[in-house]
């Protein structure tokens, strides 16, 4: 997917015109949206005021998001909450009523879908499924198999994997084509508690490894918050965002997905060779740190 211009050169933005009043004016949606902030040049992706309406009903109201290099994102929030209408508005597949949308130019993204749904009479190898679409060669789908701890299953039918297979083969799709940003909509569907955060664990260690950008879509609260370097919580606007342990004590939070859910939150033990303000932003310097233990 291609973007606008480069981070760091002047930002050509996409415009969308619309009649709900825009930050700064009077709106009668029971949120000050305040002034709009700048761009965040940083960013590889950044937005500003994104807002779409279906009929009379707001799915957005107003959203900033900046995606970083090197960070991990995390979108949370209830059923209808917008959390997929927002994906694909930075994904540039949606249209909107309002707002500005910015990406580093030629941006590539990776995609893993909330559902992929196979035609089991339909044969189809492993194999062939990652070279749709790609030029790459055997040894590199094979490479980016064994990246993901799938690398067994390059000649499997795509109908006899198992969830969690599935899902490391999707998200090694995603990789072949060396991606600035991964986004995931729920990627551990269909896969067990355990292969869950083994999963979560692959995804900071893609990070980590690749120095990309990583959008995570997720119900699954506890271990994706802790694996998380940002938290954004949404409901049709952005409730409360942060740092996973400020987010899940936000009053906005504990309303949303109840207090007993903030209170049972375990920060589970990760290492990072960098540390975080308060805001999720990376802080200068070495900063080696862990997150604590489970509770």
């Amino acid at each position: 997917m291609t973007g606008a211009t480069p981070a760091d050169a002047t930002h050509d933005h996409a415009h969308h015109r619309h009649d709900h009043p825009h930050h700064g004016d009077d709106c009668d949606c029971g949120h000050d949206h305040g002034p709009a902030k700048p761009f965040d040049r940083s960013a590889l992706i950044s937005a500003r005021g994104l807002t779409l309406l279906r009929g009379d009903r707001l799915i957005l109201d107003h959203v900033d998001v900046d995606i970083r290099p090197r960070e991990i994102v995390t979108l949370i929030g209830p059923n209808g909450s917008g959390k997929t209408s927002l994906v694909r508005a930075l994904l540039g597949v949606q249209d909107l009523n309002g707002g500005e949308i910015s990406r580093v130019e030629n941006l590539k993204v990776g995609y893993v879908p909330q559902r992929f749904d196979i035609d089991r009479a339909l044969p189809m190898t492993v194999a062939r499924f990652l070279a749709l679409g790609h030029k790459a060669p055997r040894a590199a789908l094979s490479a980016v198999l064994a990246e993901v701890g799938a690398g067994r299953c390059m000649d499997q039918q795509l109908s006899e994997l198992s969830g969690g297979e599935l899902q490391r083969v999707l998200l090694a799709r995603a990789l072949v084509a060396d991606p600035e940003l991964l986004v995931l909509d729920e990627p551990v569907r269909g896969v067990d508690y355990t292969g869950e955060a083994d999963l979560y664990a692959l995804i900071g260690n893609l990070r980590d490894k690749r120095g990309i950008g990583v959008l995570l879509v997720s119900h699954d609260l506890h271990v994706v918050m802790a694996q998380s370097d940002r938290v954004l919580c949404l409901n049709r606007h952005i409730c409360c965002s942060g740092v996973p342990e400020t987010v899940a004590q936000h009053p906005e939070y504990m309303r949303l997905f109840g207090p007993e859910t903030a209170r049972s939150f375990g920060v589970y033990r990760h290492h990072h060779d960098h540390a975080h303000g308060l805001d999720g932003r990376e802080l200068p310097g070495d900063h080696g740190h862990d997150h604590g233990a489970p509770l």
